[in-house]
Formats: structure tokens, C-alpha cells, sequence
């Protein structure tokens, strides 16, 4: 080994790199974005151990009672006396209680649900009880819809992203220039090359383990596939969107994981943000990731149709629409501007 030669190159790279301000700034910024979001996500010393849900009408507000000041219990308010029952059946909420009618309602085949039904008659005897059953849910059905859609943002974002700056590297952008070929018919198809490079990739995956894990599934399949595509489309378009004007692998990179850890984070892939800071839940909403996840796992676990997701589809149909226009709008063939 010539030591003149390796040593020109390790130079030449890390003087590549150190010059690149924007690459070099987001490998300092980053890490620390990251431990502020955790922070102020997860850090709290009194988190919650049980959930109980609070069946309130939509003028009515949440009532004075001893109860309500027990400590460890996160209390989320329904308007929807039926949806808050079904999220007792599901085990997603502990208990169930309607002040204004004075009664409650326990699922008698959950051990939460046992546990805090005594503290609440420990405060409050004068109740009436009803009660409902239905198993839990198992993790991987209700995390399977997070998954995948957390497998779908990162073959879109950066599938698309990485190849759009590649071939402007490349000089490829520039000769297409010279064609009669416009940007909106540029991305409009990468849009639609990806969009079924990845719905047959995660088709296949889904049917795959659906085989191993015998997956819960009470809605329709057409449904979920037409979520499925919307929202794969509306990450697409956001890949295409990041990359419009990105000129390096190391921009395109910090720029791509920026756009992919909040989604990842505060989408509701691993955990629910029922009961989360509604401030979480504000940042989560404008995240398409998480119209995709929510829309898909009620369909899946709570047999939900179309019309009723329809505030996720709409959201993701415009959210798609959006980053599509922008991104042609903004679209760079050059490296040079």
C-alpha cells in the first residue's frame, strides 16, 4: 500500500465532508434534536398505569370527583359512549364510567380492569355496573399496521430521494432537461414507479406473515389496500418534495432522516398517543405517517370502512396533492442552482 496515496484520498473525503456546511451542521444539530424530542416525550415521573375513560356529552365538562384526583390513572374523555365501550372490549382503556348517569362499565376479561374497578369503588359505591368482555388484542396485530407503514416511509423517503439526487449528480436531470419531458411529468412518474414497487413489496410481506401470524383482521382488505396506497403516495410525493432542490448524499441523508425519525416516533408505530400532551398529538396530526397508521389499524382491529376514516383519507389525498405541486414547483434539474 502506497501511504501517500491513501492518505491523498482520506484527506480528499474529509475535506469533502467538512466543507459541505449543510451535511456537517446536521451531524452536529441532529443528535441533539433527537434528545430534546425524547425528552420532552417521555419524560414524566408520574406516567400512568392504568387508563380510564370519561363518557362525556359534547357540551358536558369533565366533573369534580374524588376519583379523578388518584394518582398513576390517565383519565381520557369519549363523546362516542359506543366507541369508548368498544375501547374498553379491545382493552385499550381499564375502565369506563359515565358520571352524568351514574354508572361504569368493566371488561371481565381484563386483570386492569379488575384492579381498577376497586380503586374506583373504593371513592364512589353508589354506581351501577355493567359489564362487557372481549380479548385483548395481541402487540404484533395492533403494532402490524405501524410496521409496515413504517417500513413503507422508509423504502418511499428514501427510494425516491437517494435516486433523485443520484441522477442529478449524475448529469442524468440535465439531459432530461433538453427532452420535451416537465417536471410535474418527471415526478408524476417516480410517483407512480415507487408507489408500485412498494405496494406490491409490502402486499407481499403482509400475505407473508399473515401466513405465520394469522393477523386480526375485522375490516375489508380493498379498504386497507386503498389506505395503503394513499398513504404511500403522500410519502412519496413528501420524498420527492425533500429532494427537489438537494444536491448531496449527505444533505439528501440528513434532510431524509429529519423528515423520517418524528414520524417514526410520534406516529403511533409502537405505542398510542391516547391521552398523550396535546401538543404531541397537534405535531402528530400533521404527520402523514400517522393518518396511514390510524386509518389502517382501525379498519384492522376495529372493522372500521372508508367513510369512517374518511378524515385520514382526506388528509393524506391532500397532503399528496400538496407535496406533489410543491415538488415539481421547486423541482432543480441541475446540480448548480
Amino acid at each position: 500500500m502506497n501511504f501517500n496515496r491513501f492518505f491523498a484520498v482520506f484527506k480528499a473525503r474529509n475535506l469533502e465532508f467538512f466543507r459541505d456546511k449543510s451535511s456537517l451542521g446536521w451531524n452536529l444539530i441532529f443528535p441533539v434534536l433527537l434528545l430534546v424530542g425524547f425528552a420532552f416525550v417521555f419524560n414524566d415521573d408520574n406516567k400512568a398505569v392504568y387508563k380510564v375513560g370519561l363518557v362525556l356529552s359534547d357540551t358536558a365538562t369533565q366533573p369534580e370527583h374524588a376519583f379523578l384526583a388518584v394518582k398513576h390513572i390517565e383519565f381520557i374523555e369519549y363523546g362516542d359512549l359506543e366507541k369508548a365501550k368498544q375501547k374498553l372490549t379491545r382493552h385499550s382503556v381499564d375502565l369506563l364510567i359515565d358520571f352524568d348517569n351514574r354508572e361504569y362499565w368493566r371488561n371481565e376479561l381484563s386483570t386492569n380492569s379488575y384492579f381498577t374497578e376497586k380503586l374506583f369503588l373504593a371513592e364512589e359505591a353508589s354506581f351501577g355496573a355493567q359489564t362487557v368482555a372481549g380479548e385483548a388484542i395481541r402487540y404484533v396485530d395492533w403494532v402490524l399496521p405501524g410496521i409496515l407503514g413504517m417500513n413503507m416511509m422508509f423504502s418511499c423517503l428514501f427510494g425516491v430521494g437517494y435516486v433523485i439526487v443520484r441522477y442529478r449528480k449524475n448529469h442524468v436531470l440535465k439531459r432530461l432537461k433538453a427532452t420535451p419531458l416537465s417536471a410535474l411529468e418527471f415526478v408524476s412518474a417516480q410517483l407512480l414507479s415507487r408507489l408500485f414497487i412498494v405496494t406490491f413489496m409490502s402486499t407481499v410481506v403482509f400475505v407473508g406473515c399473515n401466513f405465520m401470524f394469522d393477523f386480526y383482521m375485522l375490516g375489508s382488505y380493498v379498504d386497507l389496500l386503498i389506505v395503503a396506497m394513499l398513504g404511500a403516495m403522500s410519502l412519496i410525493t413528501l420524498g420527492l418534495l425533500v429532494a427537489s432542490r438537494s444536491k448531496s448524499e449527505e444533505l439528501i441523508g440528513g434532510l431524509l432522516n429529519l423528515t423520517s425519525w418524528p414520524m417514526m416516533l410520534l406516529s403511533g408505530v409502537w405505542f398510542s398517543l391516547e391521552g398523550a400532551p396535546q401538543e404531541v398529538q397537534w405535531f402528530a396530526d400533521v404527520l402523514p405517517l400517522t393518518h396511514l397508521v390510524s386509518a389502517a389499524r382501525e379498519i384492522m382491529t376495529e372493522g372500521a370502512t372508508l367513510v369512517d376514516v374518511s378524515y385520514h383519507v382526506t388528509v393524506l389525498a391532500i397532503m399528496t396533492s400538496v407535496f406533489l405541486a410543491l415538488g415539481a414547483y421547486l423541482f432543480s434539474w441541475n446540480t448548480d442552482r
